[in-house]
């Protein structure tokens, strides 16, 4: 590693702070080595996001290295899916591991080794209390707890013992390795914690091998010290498990990084809880994992957000040392940002009338030209069909308009943008009442970019009816009708049933024929859309809403 100075950063926090002072005094040799370390149980979310982005960030701000970690010590809710999923996630996220993929599982016999070595030493025991019953005698906040009566035998009946529960001799929960610490510390993790417990489960990596598993914070300060981490970065609920975490390390007398906690990313209308992600996908209360509406990394991906809006968002949520809740329209907001300045804007009818042009030419098709991107001169521009006959919003006309509407109404006039101001003539409508087309006429003089000095107040999209291509249109809203879904037993009572709408019969300009998934676009007055990854096909075309033009969103609606 180069010679470190101080990061260069958007924003100091706390963490840089404590990175600084450790450079300065040369604490782990001039390194920065971070980690994310996840357990292959369920599908990434965007708390996890940040949590990537802010490991990463300081790899790379600091010169210094960053590990991708899977914490695999539960081989009943683990799998291969979900190992797979949080690679791409992270790849995606742009964090670079390089060459380091790690995994727990990767340093079971030296963990083994470890758990030896605390019962030589006499910190460590066998014991065949149950797990009910450990409960009974663990005490409470105010009342210490009692000892096992297994808790003081000899190291040759452990260390015996042990071996026998590695060979398989007996049943799951039979019995545990427990440290021997301290029954009446004021942490109740430090009373004579579960270090391994016995779970005859075929492991994803390791197959049979092992019918023994270390627990979390057991395997967790190992796997740190094992890659030589420096700073091992938690979220706020890790902050009680630090004693522990210092106390196998300093009992081993290994290398002993530092662990450091923040505040873990909290949204509103949104679960983060893994379980609760789970029974959504489960109870197929979502598309799977990948729905849309669901907080996960591969969720946003299919629903258009992108890596630079996720690392933004988390730069403006900051790194605190209490837990809050996030509004989600900074998120959106951040999401939008990126949107705005790099999709392709196109015209697109979600919800389409007919509008006839009496006086423009049969078989006349011209073409007026279109901004792909406002803010993105180098975009250039396209062309778009323009004939007699257009589609457009049907809430783009009213019979009866409110005070202040300025879109289409019987005789009124608007433009069409990129091409002609119209004015409506006549209103058909069938047999029961409903419109069904529009007779309008043009004033050939108004063309956009023309030198017709006449104005309209209003200014709506269209799309040419014989060159427009259909396509499926789902609109996601958020999924929760209240702030705080995970704040309450009866969550699942609050789903919104709104939160998708699917819209058949859209009307699109021409060029997005040729839309590849995962595609961005803004559509003109209508938001941002992105091309669905899953169910778009050669011969259908279906896009997912990103998000709105301005948050638009209703809690009471």
């Amino acid at each position: 590693m180069s010679e470190n100075t101080s990061a260069q950063k958007k924003s100091k926090n706390f963490i840089y702070e404590i990175i600084d002072q450790d450079l300065l005094t040369n604490k782990w040799g001039g390194r920065v080595h971070t980690r994310f370390p996840p357990e292959p149980n369920g599908y990434l979310h965007i708390g996890h996001a940040k949590s990537i982005c802010l490991n990463y960030g300081i790899a790379k701000d600091y010169n210094g290295k960053f590990n991708l970690r899977f914490d695999d010590t539960n081989p009943t809710k683990e799998e291969q899916e979900y190992v797979d999923s949080i690679i791409e996630d992270v790849k995606w996220l742009g964090a670079d591991f390089e060459d380091r993929i790690f995994y727990a599982s990767d340093y079971f016999e030296q963990m083994y080794d470890y758990a030896v070595q605390l019962i030589k030493k006499g910190k460590a025991y066998v014991d065949d209390l149950s797990l009910e019953e450990m409960r009974e005698l663990r005490g409470t906040i105010n009342e210490p707890g009692k000892e096992s009566p297994y808790r003081n035998r000899s190291v040759e009946e452990n260390l015996n013992l042990f071996e026998r529960m590695r060979n398989g001799e007996y049943k799951d929960g039979e019995k545990v390795l427990r440290a021997k610490i301290d029954m009446s510390s004021p942490n109740m993790l430090l009373r004579d914690p579960v270090m391994y417990r016995i779970i005859h489960s075929s492991h994803h990596r390791t197959g049979d091998k092992w019918c023994i598993y270390p627990t979390y914070d057991w395997a967790h300060g190992l796997e740190d010290s094992i890659e030589g981490i420096t700073h091992s970065i938690c979220t706020l609920e890790f902050e009680v498990h630090r004693p522990l975490y210092d106390w196998y390390l300093d009992q081993l007398e290994v290398y002993h990084p530092q662990q450091i906690e923040f505040a873990r990313l909290n949204l509103t209308y949104t679960v983060m809880s893994k379980r609760k992600l789970l029974e959504l996908v489960e109870n197929e209360l979502v598309d799977g994992w990948d729905d849309p509406r669901m907080p996960t990394i591969s969720g946003y991906r299919r629903r258009g957000y992108t890596p630079e809006a996720i690392w933004n968002f988390s730069e403006l949520v900051g790194v605190a040392k209490r837990d809050a809740l996030t509004d989600i329209s900074l998120l959106e907001f951040a999401i939008r940002e990126d949107l705005n300045k790099n999709a392709q804007r196109a015209m697109a009818v979600l919800n389409p009338i007919k509008v006839v042009i009496t006086n423009y030419p049969e078989d006349k098709t011209e073409f007026v030209e279109a901004v792909n991107n406002p803010e993105k001169p180098e975009a250039g521009k396209r062309q778009v069909p323009f004939s007699k006959e257009v589609y457009i919003e049907s809430d783009d006309f009213m019979e009866n308009p409110p005070k202040g509407y300025h879109r289409l109404v019987p005789g009124g006039e608007v433009r069409l943008k990129y091409a002609y101001i119209i004015k409506c003539e006549e209103v058909i409508k069938d047999d029961s009442g409903n419109i069904i087309e529009l007779r309008c006429s043009y004033d050939p003089e108004t063309k956009s970019g023309g030198s017709s000095t006449k104005k309209v107040k209003g200014t709506i999209h269209w799309v040419s009816v014989k060159d427009a291509i259909d396509a499926e249109v789902r609109l996601y809203d958020r999924l929760f009708k209240i702030e705080n879904p995970g704040a309450v037993d009866n969550w699942l009572d609050y789903i919104n049933n709104d939160s998708l709408k699917i819209i058949q019969n859209a009307k699109l300009e021409p060029f997005l024929k040729n839309a590849k998934p995962l595609e961005k676009f803004q559509f003109e007055r209508l938001g941002y859309f992105c091309v669905d990854s899953k169910y778009s096909t050669e011969n259908k075309l279906v896009f997912n809403r990103t998000v709105t033009l301005k948050d638009s969103w209703n809690p009471k609606k």
